[in-house]
């Protein structure tokens, strides 16, 4: 049977991740989807603003889709689910995931790969980050679980950008690219973003898209030579903007976050041995820090790319696509964590091309 499509929907507190679901429940899409959502607390307030019944557990909607409140271990949950369906007591084709708003995605897309049965059942297809256009900048500089969420992301989806300027959402979207880089960017009005900006977009399984687009990895390094420059300047930016300090140029300064994006790529190609321990190493000491990481790697003496990926301590790879005969051989890896150390990344990844 294939694997269940799964979709981690997360944001901040108030960006509007409900207003999105309460469309995904409500609208004849004629998907049949399972909503989760994933509280950590007694009391859910998201359940009953839902399906307006907090009596059940699982709640089957008109349209097909079904919600469930899940408190505390997600894994649970997620496999009576699993076991539901297969039984025929449930019907449904995805799942979506609803975090709450002061979330770290990282444990819950972790739960895909940590728990065999979850393995076996699910398939995660993306992370997907709601920002409140009006009050990200302040939450980004107030919040790491906010830049977390943005470091996270496969795809953001820009909320309540008719309540600021159209130099402001630019502003913030800069912002954005330079903690995370190789999510697109895309606008919500009131939940009403199409199923196709949200569902089945391949975001996290690099296995469906082995290439990353050369001329996404060339913005991406301009965005962090951006960052470099802004990092200098640190102090100054966040004790100018940690507070709504309300002075008019205030939109204009160049915010440094401690999340943040690099690339590293090379047309030599590495030695695996020394690939590995150095990729080990790395895991180890910085892995709490590394929110996302991927890349498709050319080895030496491999007919084959090799696809990497991680989040945290979780590190996989898999043989992908064979080299094009006229393709031109590379590799090229994104990082995305917190306050990693640029420099002994690149000088160490250099250190294993043959």
């Amino acid at each position: 049977m294939a694997l269940i499509p799964t979709t981690i929907l997360t944001g901040f507190l108030g960006a509007g991740k409900t207003t999105l679901l309460n469309r995904i429940l409500q609208e004849d899409h004629g998907m049949r989807i399972a909503v989760i959502e994933n509280e950590f607390g007694q009391e859910n307030i998201d359940n009953e603003i839902l399906v307006q019944d907090s009596n059940e557990h699982i709640i089957e909607m008109n349209n097909g889709c079904i919600c469930c409140t899940v408190r505390g271990d997600l894994i649970v949950g997620l496999t009576e689910l699993a076991r539901k369906r297969d039984a025929g007591l449930l019907a449904f084709d995805r799942v979506v995931i609803e975090t709450t708003g002061l979330a770290n995605p990282g444990p819950v897309a972790q739960t895909f790969f940590v728990d065999e049965e979850v393995g076996s059942h699910y398939m995660l297809d993306a992370i997907i980050t709601v920002v409140d256009a009006r009050h990200a900048m302040k939450q980004l500089d107030e919040y790491e679980e906010a830049q977390r969420q943005v470091g996270f992301a496969d795809k953001l989806l820009l909320s309540k950008t008719d309540l600021v300027s159209e130099e402001d959402v630019a502003t913030l979207t800069r912002r954005l690219k330079r903690i995370n880089p190789r999510a697109p960017i895309a606008k919500v009005d009131f939940g009403r973003a199409p199923l196709a900006e949200v569902l089945d977009i391949r975001g996290f399984n690099l296995n469906e898209k082995l290439e990353l687009d050369p001329d996404f990895l060339a913005t991406e390094t301009a965005h962090v030579h951006d960052h470099d420059h802004a990092h200098e300047h640190k102090h100054e930016h966040t004790a100018a903007c940690a507070t709504d300090c309300g002075h008019a140029d205030h939109h204009h300064a160049q915010h440094s976050d401690d999340i943040a994006a690099f690339v590293f790529k090379s047309t030599q190609p590495f030695d695996s041995a020394k690939l590995d321990e150095f990729l080990g190493g790395l895991v180890q000491v910085y892995g709490p820090r590394m929110l996302r990481y991927k890349g498709v790697l050319l080895m030496q003496g491999a007919e084959r790319k090799v696809v990497f990926q991680g989040v945290h301590q979780l590190m996989g790879s898999d043989l992908g696509a064979k080299w094009g005969e006229n393709e031109v051989r590379g590799s090229k890896m994104v990082f995305i964590g917190k306050n990693l150390p640029k420099d002994i990344f690149i000088r160490g990844l250099e250190q294993c091309l043959v």
